[in-house]
C-alpha cells in the first residue's frame, strides 16, 4: 500500500523596564480559512513530515535569507573616547577598542575632524551572529538568535520568527517586564507566579517577552520555563528574550559569518562585569545591534515596536479572526518600570501588577483601590520612602510630583490595571489574574452589545480556557442566543477544544440546528491534515477539479465512509444531480482544495436543509471519529440518536482505518477507541435488554436509515465485534433464529425423532413458541417444522454424511469401468450440491450488485473449499470417463473425497464442543506453517550435507529428493539412514553405478576392503546436531508455539464461536429445507420465480427489519432513555473506583488547605491595613497635639494654616480595594480636567509638565511648577503674549498649542439623533428604553468618530467640519435647523489641546428627528457627502461603549437623557 509518510542593573533605569506600550485594534471581520491543506494545529499526532526541508536545507535557506535581510550596525569612523575600557584601553567613542573596529574606520578619510555621531558614523551591513545557540555544560535544547540592526522593521522581525524560524502565530503576547537586577521574592508568591505564567503561556499558546539576560525578572521567568521542562508538557512555551547586543558578555562565540549551528555560548556570570549574560532558558532570542559597547536600553524601542506590531496581527484559526492580545505582566521595578506601565495603561494595553514582588509593582499595588482624590504626593512619597529605602534620597520633589501624576493616571483606567493579590478570591492563580485582565480590558473597548461579549468568547477559545470562559462569560449579565455561538461552535470543533463543544451544547446549542451543509462542508474543508481520512479523501478527489460545490465533496466523503463501513450500507450522503454540479476546469495540482463558503451562510438555514441529511449529530460523530478525536466524540456520541448503531459504526470506522495508519501509537489509539465504542453498545444494548427483551432484540435487526439502511446487528459483524456478538441478548436472539417456529426448549433427539419419523409431530412431541401454531395440525405444522433451521441443518447433515458414505462405498467396492447406479446418483447428488453453491453465490438480497455478491461469496473459506472440492469432482469424472484415464480418475476422486471430509469441521462449528476446538485448530495451523519454514531450513541443510558426503555424483532426481529431503525428514522420526555410520552397510541393497531403478547408489567406499570411506564421525555429528535442534529444539518450539496459541485463544474461544455462530444461522436460515438430492425441487421452484416469474430476492425479516415510523420514533426514544441511564450508572461507577475516590479526597484536601491558606492571608493582610492605618492616625495625632502644645506656649490661638488635617479612614480597609471590571473610568470627587493634563500633548512630541490633581487649582501652592511653552507654528494666526488663564487650572503646558486663539476657543457641536428601527419600522428598545442613532464622521487615520462640529469661522455659522460632510445646498437648511435645536450644553470642555493659556469652550445643540418619514432627516441624508476621501460618515447607535471622543461622549450622554433613551 501506498505510504502515509507523505503526510532576554538598573542605571538610573531599568533597561528591562522600558518601551512597553501597545495599541489594542478592534477585532477584524472573521474570514474563513484556507482550504484542507491548511494544517491547524491540532492535537492529532502527526504521522507524516510536516516540513518540505531536512535540518541541513534549513541551515542553508537560514545562512542564505538572513544575510540578504537582516542588517547589524558596525562603527566606521574611531575617535578616541576620554574614557577607557575596563580592562584599560582606549576605546572609540561607540565603545569598542581600535580593534574590534573595521580598517576602514582608523584611516583618514571625510569623517576626520568631526564629532563621532552615531546617525553618520556607524552604517548598517549584513549581520555576522545568527543560528542555533547552545549553552556549554548545561544541557539544554538548541535556541534560536539572531543579532539584527535597531532600525530592523518589525514586520521582518516577524517573517524571521514565523516562517525561517517555525514559530506559529501566537495566540497571546506576555510581556514580562521589572527590574532588571536580582531581587528577592517569597518563595510561595515565586512558585504561584511562575506556575500561573507557564499555564496561561500553555494554555493559550502564547509567547513570552523578555528581557532576555539572566538577571532579574527575566531569570524569574527562565527558570520557571526549566521548572517545567523537567516535567511533561504538551507544548514548548515559546520565551522570546530581546537584549542588546553591545550589552551581552562573550558575544564573541555567537560570531558565525555563514551562521552558528550550533554557536556554543558560556554564561560566565563571575566575569561578566557591567555587562550581563544570556539566560540559559529562553528558546528564541533578538539581540539588538546599534554599533555600540556596554550602553544598555538599546532594544526598548525596537521591543516596543515589535510588541505593538505583533498586536496588530490577525490570528485566524478555525474560522475565527482574532487580533493577538497583548497584557504586560509587572515585577518589582524602578522608574523606568513606572514609565512602562504608563505607556502600556495609556495605550489600552492591561496590565497586572504583582503584589509582593517589591518597589513600583508594591507602590501601584498599595494606592490601586483609592479613590484618585486620595492619591496624593504626600502618600505617593510615604510609599517611595517605604518601597525604595535605598534610593528615596535620589527622589526630588519634581520626580515624586512626576510619579504621583503617572500613578493617577494608571490608577485613574482601573479596567486596564489588574493588581495580583495572593490569595485573593478569584486570583490564586497568576493566569486567572492575567486572563481576567485581558477580558477586563477588552469591555472597556469600544465594542457594541453582542461584539463585545463575542470578542471576550473569541479570547476564551483562542486560549483555550474554558475555566475563564464560565467565570467570566457565560454569566447572568449575558444570554446567549443559540445562534450566538454558531461560530464560537466551528472553532471549537476544527481546533480540538472539547470542553468548550460541552460548554456551548449546556448553553443551548443544538447539534442538529447547528449542523447544516455549509457548516459540515467546512469543517472538511479543515480536516487534520495529518490524518488516514484526509490522506485517502485526497486520493478520492485526485481526478476532480481543484474547487468543488459543497454537495460534491459531501458525495466523495459518503464515498470513503462506505469503503470503511462496507458495502453492506448505502451511501450516507445522496448524490447530486449532475444538472446541479459546475461546469469547472480541472487543475494539474492534485489536492484538496474547495470552494469556499462565505461566514453568513455557515449559520443560514435553508430551505434545502432537510434534504441533505438524515442526521445532523451522526455527521459531526463521523467527521470526530475519523480525526481520532476521543473527547470530541464521546460528547457528540452522547446526543446521538441512534446510539447502538452509532457506537458500532465508530468501532468499524476506527478499526478500517487503523489497518492503513503507520503511527504505532495512533494505530493503538483507534484500537483503544474502537473498542470503547464496542464497551458503549454492549453497555446501551444491555441497559435495553435488561428493561424489554424483545424491544432490545428488534434494536439489533432495525434497518436504520441514518446508517446506510444496514442494521446494529451487521456493522457489529462487519466490525468484527465479538464481544458484541456474544452478548447474551444476541445469541439469545440468534437462537430464536435458529428455532425458527420450535420453542427453545425442545430437545435435540425430539427433533431427531420427528425429522426421521414426522408423524410423531402430532403426538406433541416438539413444542412451538407461537401457541396458535402450538393448535394447529397438518401441513402448517409440518411446514412449520421442516422449515426451522435447526431441522435443515440436521437433514443436511444426514444427507451429506449419506452422501460420504455413498462416496466412499463407490471409490472402495463399486468403481466400475462404467458407471454403477451409486455413482449415478453420486453424480447427480453432487449436481444439487453445485446447484445449492450457485444459488448461494447469486443469493443477493441487498442488490449489491452481481460482482459484491461474488467476493462476498469467496471471501467465506468453507466457499472456497466447495469450489476446490467440486472442481476437483469435475476433474476426476473427466478422466473417469476417459477409459486410458480410468485410475487416475480414482486417484482425483479419492483425493477429493478428502476435502468433502473436512467439510464436515464447518457443520460442526454449530456445536458448543466441537466448535470452539475447531476454532483452536483452525489457529494453530497457522502456528504449523510458520514452523515448517523454520524446519525446512534444517531438514534440507542436513539432508544436502548428508546426499553430498556419502553419495557421489547421484544423477536419479527421485533418488536425490530421497536422500536430501525425505530421509531427512523421516529421520526426525526415528528412522536413521542406513549408511550413515557404516555399520550396517552391505553392497547387496546398494547399486555402485546407480544404474538399479530400485536401489540406492553406495556411499563412497573402498573398492578393494569394500568398505565405506566416507568420515563417520562428521556424520555422525551432523545427524546428533540435527536431531538436537529438530527433534529438540523445534518441536518443543511448536509444541510451545501451540501452547501459546491454545492459552491465547481459549480465552476467547467462546466469543469467537458465538461470532462465527452467526454465518452458520444466517445460511440455513435462507437454505431450501429439503436436502440434496432433493435440494433440485426447490431449486427448480426458486429459478422459475426468479427468471420466469421475476420476483425479486428478499433478505429474510428476522435478520433486517424495516419499522413504520411511528413505531422506530418510539424505539428510538427508548433507545436514548436508557442511553441516558447507562451514561448516569458510568458516571457513578467511575466515582466509586478507588482511584477516583484517592484523587476526589486528594482534590478536597488540596482545596480545604487553599482556603485556609487563603483566609490565613486575608486575616494577616487585613490587620496590616489597620495597622497601618492606625500608626498614620497616631502619627496625625502626634503632629495635632504639637501644634496645640505650640500654640499654647506662643500664648495664641495660632495660625490656621498650620492646623493639621486628620487623615481620613482608609476606605479600602475591610473592603475588597479592587472595584469590580464595571467601574467607570474616572472617580467619584475626581472633578478636575483629565485629558487636558495628558502628559504628552497630541501631534507633537512636547511634554507637558506632570499636574496632579491636588495641584489642579490656582489658589493651590504649586512652588515647582515650571511647565514648558508650546504654540504651533500657525501662518494664519498672530503670534501674541499669552493672556487668561484657564478656568479648570493647571494643565502643565503654557501657550496656545494647536489652538487657534489664546483664551477661550469657542466651537460648536450640532448633536443630530434619530430613531433606531427595526426593518418594519418598529423603534428598538433595550432595557425598556428607546435606542437612539447618532451621525458621527471620521477623518483621516483616527481611531475615534466625533460629532460633525467644531470651531467656526468668522461669520460663519456652521463649523468647518460639517461643511465637509453637507453639501453646499444644504448649508442654510441646516442653519434653520440649528435655530430650532435645543441647547443641551455651555461651557467649558475637557481637550487634548487645552493650555494653561488657550482652551476650548463649546456649545452642544440637539437636532432630533423623531420621525424616519420627516422631510428634513430625507433631505439630509440626500445631501451628506464627503468632500475628503479620509472622511468616514455614518449613523451610528448610541451606546455608553460608543467609539467616540470622551468630551463627546459626555454630551451624547446629556442627549440621550433628555430623550429618556437608553445609553
Amino acid at each position: 500500500m501506498e505510504s502515509l509518510a507523505k503526510r532576554r542593573h538598573d542605571q538610573g533605569s531599568s533597561r528591562e523596564e522600558d518601551g512597553f506600550g501597545v495599541q489594542p485594534r478592534r477585532v477584524a471581520n472573521l474570514a474563513m480559512v484556507p482550504n484542507l491543506q491548511q494544517s491547524s494545529t491540532s492535537l492529532c499526532r502527526s504521522k507524516r513530515p510536516q516540513c518540505l526541508f531536512s535540518s541541513c536545507e534549513k541551515q542553508e535557506n537560514l545562512s542564505s535569507w538572513i544575510p540578504d535581510n537582516i542588517k547589524k550596525k558596525e562603527c566606521i569612523y574611531f575617535v578616541e573616547s576620554s574614557k577607557l575600557s575596563d580592562a584599560g584601553k582606549v576605546v572609540c567613542e561607540c565603545g569598542y577598542p581600535r580593534e574590534k573596529h573595521l580598517e576602514e574606520a582608523t584611516w583618514p578619510h571625510t569623517f576626520q575632524g568631526q564629532e563621532w555621531d552615531p546617525k553618520k558614523h556607524v552604517r548598517e551591513m549584513p549581520t555576522d551572529a545568527f543560528g542555533d545557540i547552545v549553552f556549554m555544560g548545561l544541557g539544554q535544547k538548541a535556541g534560536k538568535y539572531v543579532r539584527l540592526s535597531q532600525d530592523t522593521p518589525s514586520s521582518l522581525i516577524y517573517q524571521l520568527m514565523t516562517q525561517q524560524w517555525g514559530l506559529d502565530a501566537p495566540n497571546l503576547l506576555i510581556s514580562v517586564t521589572g527590574g532588571a537586577k536580582d531581587f528577592n521574592m517569597k518563595p510561595r508568591l515565586k512558585s504561584v507566579f511562575r506556575r500561573g505564567l507557564l499555564k496561561v503561556a500553555q494554555t493559550s499558546g502564547a509567547w513570552v517577552i523578555t528581557g532576555g539576560s539572566h538577571t532579574g525578572v527575566m531569570k524569574q521567568v527562565g527558570e520557571a520555563v526549566r521548572q517545567l521542562s523537567g516535567s511533561f508538557c504538551e507544548r514548548e512555551v515559546v520565551t522570546i528574550g530581546i537584549a542588546t547586543w553591545g550589552a551581552l558578555h562573550n558575544r564573541e562565540s555567537l560570531i558565525h559569518p555563514m551562521g552558528g549551528f550550533p554557536a556554543e555560548y558560556i554564561m560566565d556570570e563571575g566575569g561578566q562585569g557591567h555587562l550581563t549574560c544570556l539566560d540559559s532558558n529562553h528558546s528564541h532570542f533578538i539581540l539588538v545591534d546599534d554599533g555600540t559597547h556596554g550602553r544598555y536600553g538599546v532594544e526598548i524601542p525596537l521591543r516596543t515596536n515589535l510588541e505593538k506590531f505583533i498586536s496588530q496581527q490577525t490570528k485566524e484559526r478555525g474560522g475565527v479572526a482574532i487580533k493577538i492580545p497583548i497584557v504586560c505582566v509587572v515585577l518589582e521595578g524602578g522608574p523606568g518600570t513606572l514609565n512602562t506601565i504608563y505607556n502600556a495603561i495609556t495605550n489600552g494595553t492591561p496590565c497586572v501588577v504583582v503584589e509582593g514582588s517589591g518597589r513600583v509593582a508594591d507602590v501601584i499595588a498599595q494606592v490601586a483601590g483609592l479613590p484618585i482624590s486620595e492619591i496624593t504626593i504626600s502618600l505617593i512619597q510615604q510609599k517611595l520612602s517605604m518601597f525604595f529605602q535605598g534610593m528615596f534620597e535620589t527622589f526630588t520633589e519634581t520626580k515624586i510630583v512626576e510619579w504621583t501624576k503617572k500613578i493617577q493616571d494608571i490608577v485613574r483606567r482601573r479596567q486596564l490595571l489588574t493588581v495580583f493579590r495572593e490569595g485573593k478570591d478569584g486570583q490564586q492563580d497568576v493566569d486567572v489574574a492575567i486572563l481576567q485582565a485581558l477580558l477586563k480590558a477588552s469591555r472597556s473597548l469600544n465594542h457594541f452589545g453582542h461584539e463585545n461579549w463575542d470578542h471576550q468568547l473569541k479570547l476564551a477559545v483562542a486560549w483555550n480556557r474554558v475555566d475563564i470562559a464560565q467565570s467570566e462569560i457565560f454569566t447572568n449579565e449575558r444570554q446567549w442566543k443559540p445562534s450566538e455561538l454558531y461560530p464560537m461552535m466551528v472553532a471549537a470543533l476544527i481546533t480540538n477544544k472539547p470542553e468548550f463543544v460541552k460548554l456551548f451544547l449546556e448553553n443551548g446549542v443544538q447539534l442538529k440546528e447547528f449542523v447544516s451543509q455549509a457548516t459540515l462542508f467546512y469543517l472538511y474543508q479543515n480536516l487534520e491534515p495529518t490524518c488516514v481520512f484526509h490522506y485517502k479523501l485526497d486520493k478520492v478527489l485526485a481526478g476532480e477539479p481543484e474547487r468543488l460545490d459543497p454537495s460534491v465533496l459531501l458525495q466523495h466523503v459518503a464515498q470513503v465512509l462506505r469503503e470503511l463501513l462496507g458495502d453492506s450500507t448505502q451511501p450516507l450522503y445522496s448524490r447530486p444531480h449532475s444538472s446541479n454540479r459546475q461546469r469547472l476546469l480541472p487543475v494539474p495540482s492534485v489536492k484538496i482544495s474547495v470552494r469556499r463558503v462565505s461566514r453568513q451562510s455557515l449559520y443560514k438555514r435553508s430551505s434545502g436543509q432537510a434534504t441533505f441529511t438524515i442526521d445532523p449529530v451522526r455527521d459531526l460523530l463521523i467527521w470526530a471519529i475519523v480525526q481520532n478525536r476521543r473527547e470530541l466524540a464521546e460528547i457528540i456520541w452522547a446526543q446521538s440518536q441512534d446510539c447502538i448503531a452509532a457506537a458500532l459504526a465508530c468501532s468499524k470506522i476506527l478499526k478500517e482505518l487503523s489497518k492503513e495508519e503507520e503511527d504505532t501509537d495512533s494505530l493503538e489509539e483507534m484500537l483503544a477507541l474502537a473498542e470503547e465504542y464496542e464497551q458503549r453498545a454492549i453497555g446501551v444494548f444491555t441497559e435495553c435488554y435488561r428493561k424489554d427483551e424483545e424491544r432490545a432484540q428488534k434494536l439489533l435487526v432495525r434497518v436504520s436509515e441514518a446508517w446506510g439502511r444496514t442494521t446494529c446487528l451487521q456493522l457489529a459483524l462487519e466490525a468484527k465485534d465479538m464481544k458484541f456478538v456474544s452478548h447474551g441478548g444476541v445469541q439469545a436472539y440468534l437462537t430464536e433464529v435458529w428455532w425458527g417456529q420450535l420453542g427453545v426448549d425442545n430437545g435435540l433427539w425430539r427433533v431427531v425423532l420427528c425429522m426421521l419419523f414426522f408423524p410423531l409431530l402430532y403426538a406433541g412431541l416438539v413444542s412451538f413458541r407461537n401457541r396458535r401454531q402450538q393448535a394447529e395440525g397438518g401441513l402448517a405444522r409440518v411446514r412449520a417444522f421442516f422449515s426451522a433451521p435447526v431441522v435443515v441443518f440436521h437433514m443436511n447433515i444426514l444427507s451429506y454424511f449419506a452422501f460420504l458414505c455413498l462416496f466412499a462405498y463407490v471409490l472402495m467396492v463399486d468403481f466400475q469401468p462404467q458407471p454403477s447406479g451409486c455413482e449415478c446418483l453420486i453424480y447427480l447428488w453432487l449436481f444439487s450440491l453445485v446447484c445449492e453453491e450457485l444459488r448461494q453465490l447469486f443469493y443477493d438480497p441487498d442488490g449489491s450488485g452481481l460482482r459484491k455478491a461474488v467476493l462476498v461469496y469467496f471471501s467465506d473459506f468453507w466457499n472456497k473449499l466447495d469450489v476446490c472440492a467440486i472442481l476437483l469432482f469435475i476433474a476426476g469424472l473427466t478422466c473417469r470417463l476417459v477409459p486410458s484415464l480410468l485410475y487416475t480418475g480414482r486417484i482425483i476422486l479419492s483425493l477429493d473425497f478428502t476435502m468433502f471430509c473436512l467439510r464436515l469441521m464447518h457443520i460442526f462449528t454449530i456445536s458448543k464442543t466441537l466448535g470452539p476446538k475447531i476454532i483452536i485448530v483452525k489457529r494453530m495451523m497457522k502456528d504449523v506453517f510458520f514452523f515448517l519454514f523454520l524446519l525446512a531450513v534444517w531438514v534440507v541443510s542436513f539432508g544436502v550435507a548428508k546426499q553430498a558426503i556419502l553419495i557421489h555424483n547421484e544423477r536419479r532426481v527421485e533418488w536425490i529428493f530421497r536422500g536430501a529431503v525425505y530421509h531427512s525428514y523421516l529421520t526426525i522420526f526415528g528412522q536413521l539412514p542406513t549408511y550413515i555410520d557404516g555399520v550396517n552397510f552391505r553392497p547387496d541393497q546398494c547399486s555402485p553405478n546407480g544404474t538399479d531403478p530400485y536401489k540406492p547408489k553406495c556411499p563412497e567406499i573402498d573398492q578393494a576392503r569394500q568398505e565405506p570411506v566416507f568420515p563417520e564421525w562428521l556424520t555422525v555429528l551432523l545427524l546428533c546436531l540435527y536431531l538436537l535442534f529438530a527433534n529438540i529444539l523445534l518441536l518443543n518450539l511448536l509444541i510451545a508455539m501451540f501452547n501459546y496459541t491454545f492459552q491465547q485463544v481459549q480465552e476467547h474461544t467462546d466469543q469467537i464461536w458465538k461470532f462465527q455462530r452467526h454465518d452458520l444461522i444466517e445460511e440455513y436460515q435462507g437454505r431450501p429445507p429439503a436436502p440434496p438430492p432433493f435440494i433440485l425441487l426447490s431449486h427448480l421452484h426458486l429459478f422459475i420465480k426468479r427468471v420466469v416469474l421475476k420476483i425479486p430476492a428478499k433478505r429474510h425479516k428476522q435478520f433486517k427489519n424495516k419499522l413504520e415510523k411511528n413505531e422506530e420514533a418510539a424505539l428510538l426514544s427508548w433507545e436514548i432513555y436508557l442511553k441516558e441511564n447507562y451514561l448516569q450508572e458510568q458516571q457513578l461507577q467511575q466515582k466509586q473506583r478507588p482511584e477516583q475516590k484517592i484523587q476526589d479526597v486528594s482534590d478536597k484536601v488540596d482545596t480545604m488547605v487553599r482556603l485556609l491558606e487563603t483566609a490565613r492571608l486575608k486575616q494577616s493582610g487585613a490587620v496590616e491595613q489597620r495597622l497601618a492605618s492606625l500608626e498614620e492616625q497616631v502619627a496625625q495625632t502626634a503632629t495635632a497635639l504639637h501644634w496645640i502644645v505650640k500654640a499654647l506656649r506662643d500664648s495664641g490661638f495660632g495660625s490656621e494654616e498650620g492646623v493639621p488635617t486628620l487623615a481620613p479612614q482608609k476606605a479600602s480597609v475591610g473592603r475588597d480595594p479592587e472595584l469590580d471590571s464595571g467601574s467607570k473610568a474616572e472617580d467619584p470627587g475626581d472633578t478636575y480636567h483629565v485629558n487636558a493634563r495628558h502628559l504628552l500633548y497630541p501631534s507633537c512630541s512636547v511634554l507637558r509638565f506632570p499636574v496632579p490633581n491636588e495641584k489642579v487649582p490656582w489658589e493651590t501652592e504649586f512652588l515647582v511648577y515650571n511647565p514648558p511653552f508650546y504654540t504651533a507654528d500657525r501662518k494664519d494666526k498672530d503670534l501674541v503674549d499669552p493672556v487668561g488663564e484657564n478656568p479648570m487650572g493647571r494643565t502643565g503646558l503654557r501657550g496656545r498649542g494647536d489652538l487657534s486663539y489664546f483664551g477661550p476657543n469657542h466651537t460648536l457641536q450640532p448633536v443630530l439623533t434619530r430613531w433606531r428601527r427595526s426593518l418594519d419600522g418598529a423603534i428598538c428598545r433595550k432595557n425598556v428604553k428607546k435606542m437612539l442613532e447618532v451621525l458621527v464622521v471620521k477623518s483621516g487615520p483616527s481611531e475615534h468618530w466625533m460629532l460633525p462640529g467644531g470651531s467656526r469661522e468668522p461669520g460663519e455659522m456652521l463649523p468647518r467640519k460639517l461643511k465637509q460632510v453637507l453639501r453646499r445646498e444644504f448649508w442654510s437648511s441646516f442653519e434653520s435647523l440649528l435655530t430650532q435645536g435645543m441647547e443641551v450644553y455651555k461651557g467649558y470642555m475637557d481637550d487634548p489641546r487645552n493650555t494653561d493659556n488657550a482652551w476650548i469652550e463649546t456649545v452642544a445643540v440637539s437636532i432630533h428627528f423623531p420621525d424616519q418619514s420627516d422631510v428634513e432627516l430625507k433631505r439630509l441624508n440626500s445631501h451628506l457627502h464627503s468632500c475628503d476621501e479620509g472622511m468616514a460618515i455614518r449613523w451610528q447607535v448610541v451606546d455608553e461603549r460608543i467609539s467616540l471622543c470622551d468630551n463627546h461622549k459626555v454630551i451624547l450622554q446629556k442627549v440621550a437623557a433628555l430623550f429618556g433613551a437608553y445609553y
